[in-house]
C-alpha cells in the first residue's frame, strides 16, 4: 500500500451500499490513491458491490477494525481468530490489499492493569493464526498501537515490534497513528524509528482528531523522520467526522472535532500533501 489515502469515516462509518457509494465517490473526487474501509460488521458488507465501486473509480483499499468484546484476543482467542478470518475473507472478496487496525484487541479494552503474560500469549496466538490465514489469501496484516485510554495491550511502536517479533510472521506490519503517537511516544520521530523495519502504514491524524495542521502534532518531525527512513507505505488521512455512538464512546470523542468533512478535506488534505511533497515522500 503506497500513496495518499483517507479513512472513510470522513463520510460514513456505516458501510452499507449508500455509505460505500458516498465514500468511494468522494475520495475519488479528492484524488485519493486509496480508501480505508472500516469493518464494524464484516459479515454485513456487500463485497461484490464494494468491489465494483472500487473498480469503477480505480480506487485501491485497505480495511481496518477493532475486535468486538466477545472476540477480544486477550480473553477469547478462539473467537478472535474466527472473527478475523471472517474479516479477512471479506477483505479479500472486496479486493482490498490488507487488513489492519486494532486487530489484537478492542477499542475501549482496558483491564485496569498492565497486560499479563497470559493476555500477551493469547494475543500472539491470535495474530499468528490470523497472519497465516492472511498469507494464504495474499493479504497484508497490520497491528495499530493505540493510546492507553483505548487499550492496555499495545500502545507504542516498540511494543508493536515486540509482538511482531514474538509472532514471527513475515506479513505482519506496524500501522502507526500520529494521534496515538502524540500521546504515547517519547517524540513522534522516536516512534517511527522504533517501528521502521516493520512500518508500512500510518494514520495522519491531528492531536484532537480534527483538521491536520490545526493541533499539536509536530508534522515536520513526523514527515522528516518518515523521509529519513525512506518510508514507502500508505499515508492515510484520518479524522472522525461521522461516528455511531458506540464508536464515539470507545474513542472518547464527546464533541465535534471539525465543523464538516469539507473543512478537514479542504484545509487538512492540502496541508498534509504539501508537507509530504516538502519532505519528498510524494511528488
Amino acid at each position: 500500500m503506497e500513496g495518499f489515502g483517507v479513512h472513510t469515516s470522513m463520510w460514513t462509518m456505516n458501510w452499507d451500499r449508500e455509505g460505500a457509494e458516498t465514500a468511494v465517490k468522494s475520495a475519488a473526487e479528492y484524488k485519493m490513491d486509496f480508501v480505508e474501509i472500516p469493518m464494524l460488521n464484516p459479515s454485513a458488507i456487500d463485497a461484490p458491490h464494494t468491489r465494483a465501486l472500487l473498480e469503477k473509480y480505480q480506487m485501491r483499499a485497505m480495511c481496518s477494525l477493532g475486535l468486538p468484546e466477545q472476540a477480544w484476543a486477550s480473553k477469547h482467542p478462539t473467537a478472535a481468530i474466527e472473527y478475523l478470518k471472517i474479516a479477512l475473507d471479506k477483505t479479500s472478496e472486496i479486493g482490498s490489499e490488507g487488513l489492519s487496525g486494532v486487530t489484537f484487541g478492542g477499542i475501549g479494552e482496558r483491564s485496569g492493569h498492565p497486560p499479563t503474560e497470559k493476555e500477551l500469549e493469547n494475543v500472539a496466538r491470535v495474530l499468528e493464526a490470523a497472519a497465516a490465514y492472511a498469507k494464504q489469501k495474499n493479504l497484508l496484516f497490520g497491528i495499530e498501537p493505540v493510546n492507553r485510554y483505548e487499550n492496555h495491550l499495545i500502545n507504542t511502536g516498540w511494543q508493536a515490534v515486540q509482538m511482531i517479533e514474538r509472532v514471527g510472521a513475515d506479513n505482519i506490519f506496524v500501522h502507526l497513528d500520529t494521534y496515538h503517537m502524540n500521546i504515547e511516544e517519547k517524540g513522534a520521530g522516536n516512534g517511527i524509528l522504533d517501528a521502521r523495519e516493520h512500518l508500512k502504514y500510518i494514520h495522519l491524524s491531528e492531536s484532537d482528531r480534527g483538521t491536520p495542521g490545526e493541533g499539536c502534532c509536530d508534522w515536520d518531525e513526523i514527515f522528516a523522520t518518515l523521509a529519513a527512513i525512506n518510508f514507502k507505505g500508505g499515508l492515510a488521512m484520518e479524522s472522525f467526522i461521522n461516528m455511531p455512538p458506540e464508536i464515539a464512546y470507545g474513542l472518547s470523542v464527546w464533541r465535534p472535532v471539525a465543523e464538516s468533512y469539507q473543512e478537514v478535506m479542504d484545509k487538512g488534505l492540502p496541508f498534509l500533501r504539501n508537507k509530504a511533497r516538502q519532505y519528498r515522500l510524494v511528488r
